[in-house]
């Protein structure tokens, strides 16, 4: 069997770092640096050759710049001789852009897909996709994971016996769904209509939510947005005040924690699949997939099945 081997590129080295001592091994050498003209350089300072190798390399914010590092990494093990790449990317960029909206649109996620396959990765892992029919655009595997177990085991914690778990947008109803069962609550869905890359508009909420405790789940927190949208809609509906949110990738981008900021937001959970910045007095909480990721490589590298960490979206 190839050693297995395992990197990491600068967009998550304490999650690759978790995930190395979980399987038990020491992350592999790499120096990766810019030149003067910006250029990107990526050497491999241990040896991979026969190896099963494994780089761990979320590509959120800079997403091009994290991007374009992987394909480096790849493309370097390649070169070096590994048996074997796997691109490890909890949280993957472009997942959004995996078809034309108004037709003269690139698309973004096949075009990444293809850059994955040119860079001589083999198979891609991620979590939660934001698209889960993302898979048809990728001409090489990817493995589908779901943080909603990992969630979910803190959220049994946090919620009160008059729950409902609610989706902020019809994209996000099947994993509610999946919030609903897991926690055994009810659900209620919110009705959006996006109106700029930053604002949206609530027209309606469907099912019962006056005087209980909302769980707001989604795949995703960018501009923070659709969520305060949601918890204004619901507060309006007559549900508790005290609202908590649950999203397996906290990209808070821009203005998004002050959007937040003044809502009733009892507790904004997360997962650690992006470096995510931890604002004073904002009650954000990061719950680490380190576990699940060196699982899902445990079984990849001694080629068994996934089994219950497949997410069915």
């Amino acid at each position: 069997m190839s050693e297995l081997a395992v990197f990491t590129g600068l967009a998550n080295p304490p999650l690759a770092h978790a995930i190395a001592e979980k399987l038990g091994v020491a992350l592999r050498g790499r120096a990766i640096q810019r030149f003067p003209d910006t250029e990107l350089n990526v050497e491999l300072t241990d040896t991979v050759r026969n190896c099963d190798v494994y780089l761990v390399q979320p590509t959120g914010p800079p997403v091009d710049q994290n991007l374009v590092e992987l394909l480096f990494m790849g493309d370097a093990c390649w070169r070096a001789g590994a048996s074997k790449i796997t691109a490890v990317t909890p949280y993957f960029g472009y997942a959004r852009q995996d078809r034309r909206a108004k037709g003269r649109e690139a698309i973004g996620a096949r075009l990444v897909a293809d850059l994955l396959k040119a860079a001589r990765i083999s198979r891609s892992v991620a979590i939660d996709l934001h698209s889960p029919s993302l898979e048809s655009v990728f001409s090489l595997p990817v493995e589908q994971l779901s943080a909603i177990d990992v969630l979910g085991s803190v959220l049994r914690d946090l919620m009160p016996s008059d729950g409902v778990v609610v989706a902020p947008d019809l994209g996000a109803v099947k994993l509610a769904q999946r919030y609903a069962q897991l926690l055994s609550l009810p659900m209620a869905v919110v009705h959006k209509v996006r109106t700029s890359a930053e604002t949206v508009e609530v027209r309606s909420v469907i099912g019962e939510v006056r005087g209980r405790a909302p769980i707001v789940v989604d795949d995703m927190i960018s501009t923070g947005g659709t969520i305060a949208a949601a918890i204004t809609a619901l507060v309006a509906a007559g549900a508790s005040t005290e609202v908590l949110v649950a999203a397996t990738h906290g990209l808070l981008t821009g203005s998004a924690v002050e959007r937040l900021r003044p809502l009733p937001l009892k507790r904004l959970l997360v997962t650690d699949s992006l470096l995510v910045p931890k604002p004073a007095n904002f009650p954000i909480n990061t719950v680490s997939v380190a576990p699940l990721l060196a699982d899902a490589i445990a079984r990849l590298h001694l080629g068994r099945s996934l089994g219950g960490l497949i997410a069915h979206r």
